[in-house]
């Protein structure tokens, strides 16, 4: 016989606001099979768990309910209390009296009609729940991250430094990713190379760190501690072992004229090349596309002056296969094409740029040696308009959210500015100035107080040449009046946005993405770095916009998680996992290609069919690899699969109870 306990949280006012939970507790009491009910106003606190457990071994309790919030929220919390009491955690079950109820209904009869009805559903449900116990499988301490980032790098250095072998994969033949194009960081203006080349060096010489450059992860299978990942090496056409990263083969390469990427295109590079001096490696890689070799079969200068043989022009894609217990991914951003807003010139005017290609020209390693100049006429510009907002907060051409970042860099470059040219002056056109950070308020004020920028709240409405000037018209939204400014350039703060094959690493890796394509964390709050795959971790603005110090914090949070992780030898899996009854299954797969964590293959089994030896073709379900979501148990025609702790006999159960 079944003994229920009831437990009904006030959570402050949260659900006693608008629900009279008095009289949820009350109705509670006649439920079938309920022996205990009652209510208090903060079930999750220590007293309030220490009343659940005294409950438990006073009533004889076979099943726990507690109508409180999500049990996204604590959930975990209270199957550890009643477990510490001695009772099986799944024999819980938490009706979501907050978000489900008095969030979304005002205080009424009603409200509380549909709290007793939430509540008597989980009483029916834990009524049919049966207990269920993890396994445990062995955990691969090794690390993958995915990004050679600052993200990526300080996340590889801080496993490493715990101890553990880490894999660094980035795709370009360089790490440093966005960070090494800046020139200065604000709130400080430190050198960004400063900062970030050290930690270049330090996790390309860490005896616990692998670095794969010029590599793309295509695969990844397995489960959490068990993960196996396909990395494709691209072939660079130099062996990097004999390499010394002399330079002559870039010297005496005669395609010298191809847009180079790291400097937007601002400078020029050969086909065989280093994103930047500072880069790690500091070894080249030759551009197939562009090399001569390659397109004609007559050049071969670099392999002629190379004095260690190390170019091969033989040498092909490589895959490896790496077994790793954990991953972090830390891709990175794009920034939002400027070019659809047309009325802004960028593409058809060189001296509209972006806020990326300002930073290449005042850094003194770019293609103009840190001096400021408009691209058209290199002319040192004297009135520069800084355009914020360039695709952020647009639901109408570019995207609905804020990009975080654009406010202070435009700040930073209002400042650069008037410290590299004497005499000039910045105008910033913008929405709203947000500045939420340590000393971040105090930046913005010295742009405008100390440098004299002058800042206009209006949206600009359009570019246009006067002869060799650019006019900048909009509107001063706070006088209330036109604005036209002659301007030598034009800087746009084009938004952050999710990295083009965000999506395609998203569904490789296993994990979930947004509707703008920044990966999905598990919990906003309580697992800001998890995914809901797990072993499967965030760092970085491919989760959201970003600043440097907040990118960093998380990529150390993420590898505080691997750390952890890899502290036992052994893991606790989650029990309630899909099952697939093999005597129904018909073998149709149908639940295979809905299975979004890869958990479902099919498996040959062997039967006896009128005395004859058969063999069949039946789902079968990794627990490792399955997160419970249930939506095989949709797709499956013959209702042959069941989710544990959400069996179909439970389900119906609470829908009976509803309709009572």
């Amino acid at each position: 016989m079944k003994r229920i306990g009831v437990f009904i949280c006030w959570c402050g006012s949260n659900i006693a606001g608008t629900v009279d939970v008095e009289k949820v507790a009350e109705a509670a009491r006649s439920m079938p099979g309920v022996v205990y009910a009652t209510d208090y106003k903060y079930t999750c606190s220590e007293p309030g768990q220490q009343m659940i457990k005294d409950a438990i071994r006073e009533q004889h309790l076979t099943g726990v309910v507690i109508g409180s919030c999500s049990p996204r929220m604590h959930e975990k919390t209270f199957r550890k209390t009643v477990e510490s009491a001695g009772l099986n955690p799944y024999l819980l079950e938490v009706a979501n009296l907050r978000e489900h109820c008095s969030w979304v209904h005002p205080r009424e009869e009603a409200t509380t009609r549909k709290a007793i009805d939430l509540v008597r559903a989980a009483v029916a449900k834990v009524a049919r729940n049966h207990p269920l116990h993890q396994g445990h499988i062995p955990v691969e301490k090794r690390a993958l991250v995915i990004g050679g980032g600052i993200a990526g790098i300080q996340a590889a250095l801080d496993i490493a430094e715990s101890g553990y072998e880490t894999v660094l994969v980035e795709r370009e033949p360089s790490i440093g990713g966005r960070m090494a194009q800046l020139d200065k960081t604000f709130p400080t203006l430190d050198c960004s190379a400063c900062i970030l080349t050290p930690k270049m060096v330090d996790v390309s010489r860490h005896d616990k760190v692998t670095l794969l450059t010029y590599s793309e992860v295509e695969k990844v299978e397995g489960y959490i501690g068990n993960f196996t990942v396909t990395v494709r090496r691209k072939a660079a056409y130099v062996d990097h072992s004999k390499c010394t990263g002399c330079g002559l083969c870039m010297e005496k390469c005669p395609a010298k004229k191809i847009p180079s990427e790291f400097e937007m295109s601002l400078g020029r590079r050969t086909a065989i090349y280093r994103p930047f001096p500072q880069a790690v490696p500091n070894k080249p890689v030759i551009d197939r596309e562009h090399c001569l070799k390659f397109k004609t079969g007559k050049c071969g200068v670099c392999a002629h002056f190379c004095p260690r043989g190390a170019i091969d022009y033989e040498q092909q894609d490589q895959r490896v296969t790496l077994h790793v217990g954990a991953i972090v991914v830390a891709t990175g951003y794009d920034l939002f094409d400027p070019a659809l807003y047309s009325e802004y010139g960028y593409g058809r005017y060189p001296d509209v740029i972006t806020g990326l290609h300002f930073e290449r020209l005042v850094n003194s390693s770019g293609p103009t040696g840190g001096h400021i100049v408009r691209p058209s006429d290199h002319k040192e510009p004297k009135n520069v308009v800084f355009i914020q907002c360039v695709g952020s907060r647009d639901e109408a051409k570019g995207v609905s959210y804020c990009s975080k970042i654009c406010c202070m860099y435009t700040a930073k470059h209002a400042i650069l500015l008037a410290e590299h040219v004497p005499g000039a002056h910045p105008y910033v056109f913008y929405m709203d100035v947000r500045t939420a950070g340590k000393g971040y308020e105090e930046f913005y004020k010295r742009a405008t107080e100390e440098f004299g920028a002058t800042y206009i709240r209006g949206r600009v409405s359009k570019v246009y040449p006067r002869g060799d000037k650019l006019v900048v018209r909009g509107e001063d939204t706070l006088l209330g009046k036109p604005v036209e400014i002659e301007a030598d350039l034009v800087v746009l703060a084009n938004a952050v946005v999710a990295r083009h094959d965000a999506a395609e690493v998203a569904r490789s890796v296993g994990f979930s993405y947004d509707g703008h394509h920044f990966f999905t964390e598990a919990h906003p709050k309580l697992a800001p770095v998890e995914t809901n795959t797990a072993g499967v971790f965030l760092a970085g603005v491919c989760q959201g916009p970003k600043d440097i110090p907040e990118t960093v914090a998380q990529a150390s949070a993420a590898a505080a998680k691997v750390v952890a992780l890899f502290s036992k030898d052994q893991m606790a899996t989650n029990p309630m996992t899909a099952q697939v009854d093999p005597a129904c299954c018909a073998g149709c797969m149908l639940c295979e290609p809905v299975c979004p964590y890869h958990a479902i293959r099919p498996e040959t089994i062997q039967e006896r069919v009128g005395g004859k030896a058969i063999s069949r073709q039946v789902a079968s379900v990794n627990e490792g690899l399955c997160q419970g979501c249930g939506a095989c148990t949709a797709a499956c025609r013959t209702g042959c699969i069941d989710l544990k702790g959400y069996t179909h006999q439970q389900i119906l159960a609470e829908v009976e109870a509803l309709c009572l």
